[in-house]
């Protein structure tokens, strides 16, 4: 046997306070995952580990090993982003020059190490798909060793990432979109994280939410029904078609009957580049974005590296173009290769395409006798941020793209920008940004990984993913804003009712535990000095979540922030929307100007037995006047 190499090299660790060593995890079963994160089949790995870690939680200890495959993946902050989006709760090392890497032997990602209690390698697996075999030697090396007595169960200390992150109304927003309901104009955003659809104005008031915020796959009301990392979304008269990445399906909202069905995909992942079927039969992977052509459902199908397209007359689907291989050919439909594309337009005449792990834009004809051919980009491995004309173009991890007069729009992820791509002349021009992650409005805007793109008139709205907002850039002047996630309404007395919607709590059942809410103020600004606070929460699905009648609805004087608010939770696990009126009046020290905020907090909460959160902290942050 070999002894495992020590984990030396590394330019940071993540979810840990401290740097891991083999020698230090004598009598762990421990799985070293060499991934980066731009890889879908990577991802497609990280739910494996997360069954394993709940399966072995005292006894495996999984260390991502991140090593990178594009520069923008090689800084930890990057990292750190990767890892509150996919929900990754073990320690990562930032393996940036490929130091452990080289000292494995590892060749491709994902690659997985088993590494036995006594500190020798036990075993290797690459791709997906591989959980049965990893369950099965893990549990033999633990049954061993179990044996021997010399398996260590202690926990293992953390220090996770997502207890740093600020709070947000979005989190990590894949796509957005504009259609009219009616005659007007509606803003469609996929909120990812929160596993959820937002439905606003063009000014972000909040008109409806499509989801309960609970990871799922539950068919039924805007309330009730349920998704897993929604990214790309197409409205088409009455219906709003998602695709449910992390579900592997199609989903087919009414926006009349406000419910949601499922259309295509089974619930379990292909691991193939799949055949023809019927929708509901049929085995998808990991669907990246959407649009619609003469009642033929395109899909950008990121896992098997293909274009599908679902006949919406007779729900059959089947691939449309891509062999099914990762690369960069040309050619006809079916024999030409892509590599995880991520988003999709047309012009009605073509389709183009966001080919993010070749940096590539790619056309593929309207017609199955047709060609898929390249605008610009490589191949795998060819890559950067260089404007010009065809072979001399350079892009980084497209994922978002948008046909516009002419002109494709492109969200360059990795280099942090919007780009212009001319699909005729193969050119292609900086629009916004500098090339450095950041989160600037004005003349000079930063992005930080936007991936989704939408246009309305002059303006352009972009989905900025690791910047947890949606940004809005004038077409003419190029100057950005941040669109403010909003609610409208008016409350019974006639002032403006500001509508706030929170991400998705968790909480222990079975728990006595507290609402606790806090008023930030910036300085210089204050609660008035004895006009009242007043407060009432609304029943949240009966006995989910339950708070007595005293502490329900206060009206209270000269309050201290924050306000703890205690209540029970059900012993079973269930999930409802806490509504939360809340009015009070604050003051500008300087001037003496006093206002009346009026707010209704809306919480999805999760109660779940395997949680031991006791606590829901939300903070309403007061803009200056």
């Amino acid at each position: 046997m070999i002894r495992a190499p020590e984990l030396i090299g590394g330019s940071g660790w993540l979810n840990t306070d401290k740097p891991l060593y083999i020698k230090d995890l004598k009598g762990k079963v421990v799985l070293l995952d060499f991934w980066t994160y731009c890889c879908i089949n990577c991802m497609h790995v990280i739910p494996d580990l997360k069954k394993l870690e709940a399966k072995y939680p005292k006894e495996l200890v999984v260390i991502g090993v991140h090593s990178a495959k594009f520069t923008n993946e090689r800084d930890s902050d990057n990292i750190r982003k990767a890892i509150l989006r996919y929900g990754i709760e073990h320690p990562v090392v930032n393996d940036s020059e490929f130091r452990i890497w080289r000292s494995y032997g590892v060749r491709a990602w994902p690659t997985l190490v088993l590494i036995n209690p006594d500190g020798y390698i036990a075993g290797v697996v690459s791709g997906e798909g591989n959980y049965e075999i990893l369950d099965k030697a893990i549990g033999t090396l633990i049954q061993e060793f179990s044996k021997k007595g010399s398996i260590d169960r202690t926990p293992l200390a953390l220090a996770l990432e997502k207890f740093k992150e600020p709070e947000s109304v979005l989190s990590f927003p894949g796509k957005v979109i504009i259609g009219k309901i009616g005659a007007l104009p509606r803003l469609f955003i996929s909120d990812s994280n929160n596993h959820r659809i937002i439905i606003s104005d063009l000014d972000g008031n909040v008109l409806d939410i499509i989801g309960s915020g609970e990871m799922g796959k539950m068919d039924g009301s805007f309330e009730k029904s349920s998704f897993n990392k929604p990214q790309g979304m197409y409205l088409d008269n009455k219906y709003l078609y998602i695709a449910d990445t992390e579900n592997h399906l199609i989903r087919q909202v009414d926006l009349e009957g406000k419910t949601v069905k499922t259309i295509a995909g089974t619930g379990k992942q292909s691991l193939g580049p799949g055949s023809p079927g019927t929708a509901m039969q049929t085995s998808l992977s990991s669907p990246w974005d959407l649009l619609v052509v003469k009642n033929k459902l395109y899909i950008a199908m990121a896992g098997p590296h293909q274009i599908w397209f679902m006949d919406l007359n007779n729900n059959s689907i089947k691939p449309y173009a891509g062999s099914g291989q990762e690369g960069r050919i040309d050619g006809p439909l079916m024999k030409a290769t892509l590599a995880q594309p991520s988003g999709i337009t047309t012009d009605g005449k073509k389709l183009y395409v966001a080919d993010s792990e070749t940096s590539s834009i790619r056309s593929i004809d309207l017609d199955e006798k047709g060609n898929v051919g390249t605008i610009v980009g490589l191949d795998l491995f060819e890559f950067g941020d260089v404007d010009g004309k065809g072979r001399e173009v350079r892009l980084q991890h497209p994922l978002g793209i948008l046909y516009h007069k002419g002109k494709l729009y492109v969200a360059d992820t990795y280099n942090h920008k919007i780009k212009i791509v001319d699909p005729d002349k193969k050119t292609s021009e900086t629009f916004l940004g500098t090339g450095k992650p950041g989160n600037n409005d004005g003349a000079s805007p930063r992005f930080y990984e936007p991936s989704g793109l939408a246009i309305y008139e002059n303006k352009l709205y972009i989905a900025d993913t690791n910047n947890h907002s949606i940004r809005v850039a004038d077409l003419s002047t190029k100057t950005v804003q941040t669109l403010e996630i909003k609610g409208g309404g008016i409350d019974d007395i006639g002032f403006p009712k500001e509508n706030i919607v929170f991400p998705s709590r968790s909480i222990k059942s079975g728990a006595r535990g507290n609402l606790t809410l806090n008023i930030a103020f910036p300085t210089g600004y204050k609660l008035t000095e004895g006009a009242p606070l007043e407060y009432e929460i609304e029943k949240c699905d009966g006995n989910i979540i339950k708070f007595s009648e005293p502490d329900r609805k206060k009206n209270l004087t000269n309050p201290k922030l924050p306000l703890v608010i205690p209540f029970s939770t059900a012993s079973d696990n269930g999930s409802c929307q806490l509504t939360m009126d809340l009015n009070f009046n604050y003051c500008q020290s300087a001037t003496g100007v006093c206002v009346i905020k009026l707010l209704k907090l809306r919480i999805p909460i999760q109660v779940k037995k395997d949680d031991n959160n006791q606590r829901i902290y939300v903070e309403y942050k007061v803009t200056p006047i």
